[in-house]
């Protein structure tokens, strides 16, 4: 949904820079058209010859450069908005990405000057996220709450709005809003993978099709730049078995966002059900680390401990695991025998 509000605002930014007569430019046209289709790549090749065909034209550099930032090519993407802005001048729109990018690159300061300095007639509608995003980055949890509860009475039914938002309470000690955030964000993120086109259309090609098939229909939500986007993706080819396939978007995930539970826990928990556990052992300590009493992080780090034979390590985690939930049997029996094992020597 908002890859299609970027695609309508990216057409009439580009109508308000200059208008074109039909048809001048093929190229263009079926980049847009592309782009429109979420068939980033093989925009990207017709935007690349609009810009050589039409390199004084804006609106060319403008859409490669978004195109490129889908992509994931972010610096040839602000090499493309800063060319617009030569040719162009300032605008909204090219401000608006290029603090996006300063975002992604960690410039967090550059990130919130441009980005604040559109906030009173954004472009887009998640500006005010952004900016919150980039003064939670920095360290600054009350500005970024300011941000954030701002954001979200723009976009209330944005899980990423809640999901920040939840962290940035938890961070300032104010755990009863962090716990009604949270819960506002696994409500709206259940129902986004219950109503949103591309998450239905992966997860029935998962259920359906053949894995090289069901992939090519999932990756279209594959979006290099979106941590919770790409932490959805992962959990979707992890609920369907697709184990290898969900690596790729959770690493992305974790890089992108360091702070993520959700995208720690679902990287360890997949390598965990891949046998691979001793790749399985540094995400799930990053989630439990992030949220100490989450239950299914905390067994999963005790199972991976043990199947590594660090029966040392395991114990005490599997100790907190059962204080947590006291009732789960197999936790217990294992528990048992590592405090049995530990009184022989």
């Amino acid at each position: 949904m908002k890859r299609i509000v970027m695609i309508l605002l990216l057409i009439g930014f580009g109508i308000a820079l200059r208008a074109q007569p039909a048809g001048e430019d093929a190229h263009l046209s079926r980049g847009s058209q592309l782009m429109q289709q979420q068939m980033y790549e093989q925009a990207a090749t017709e935007l690349q010859q609009a810009v050589t065909l039409q390199p004084t034209d804006p609106r060319a550099h403008f859409q490669y450069a978004v195109c490129l930032l889908s992509l994931g090519r972010n610096d040839e993407a602000r090499a493309q908005f800063e060319q617009v802005r030569k040719l162009a001048g300032d605008s909204r729109y090219v401000t608006y990405y290029l603090g996006r990018l300063d975002l992604l690159s960690n410039d967090y300061a550059s990130a919130i000057k441009r980005l604040s300095s559109v906030a009173e007639r954004p472009p887009f509608p998640d500006t005010p996220f952004y900016v919150g995003v980039a003064y939670l980055s920095s360290g600054d949890a009350s500005k970024g709450i300011l941000w954030l509860e701002r954001a979200a009475k723009v976009l209330p039914n944005d899980y990423r709005v809640h999901y920040r938002l939840a962290r940035a309470y938890s961070i300032g000690g104010r755990q009863q809003d962090a716990d009604r955030e949270y819960s506002l964000y696994n409500e709206l993120l259940n129902r986004h993978k219950s109503t949103e086109t591309e998450v239905r259309d992966c997860s029935d090609a998962l259920r359906t099709k053949p894995a090289a098939d069901a992939h090519q229909v999932c990756q279209r939500m594959f979006d290099p730049n979106d941590p919770e986007n790409l932490t959805l993706l992962g959990q979707l080819y992890g609920e369907a078995g697709a184990f290898e396939s969900a690596l790729e978007p959770l690493k992305r995930a974790v890089q992108l966002d360091p702070k993520s539970y959700e995208a720690w826990h679902n990287l360890g928990l997949t390598y965990f059900r891949l046998q691979r556990y001793k790749e399985a052992r540094d995400p799930l300590q990053k989630a439990v680390a992030l949220r100490p009493n989450a239950y299914g992080s905390v067994v999963m780090l005790g199972a991976t401990l043990y199947m590594l034979g660090d029966d040392e390590a395991a114990l005490p985690v599997l100790e907190h695991a059962h204080q947590l939930n006291p009732s789960d049997a197999q936790t217990n029996q294992v528990l048992e025998k590592l405090r049995s094992e530990r009184a022989k020597k």
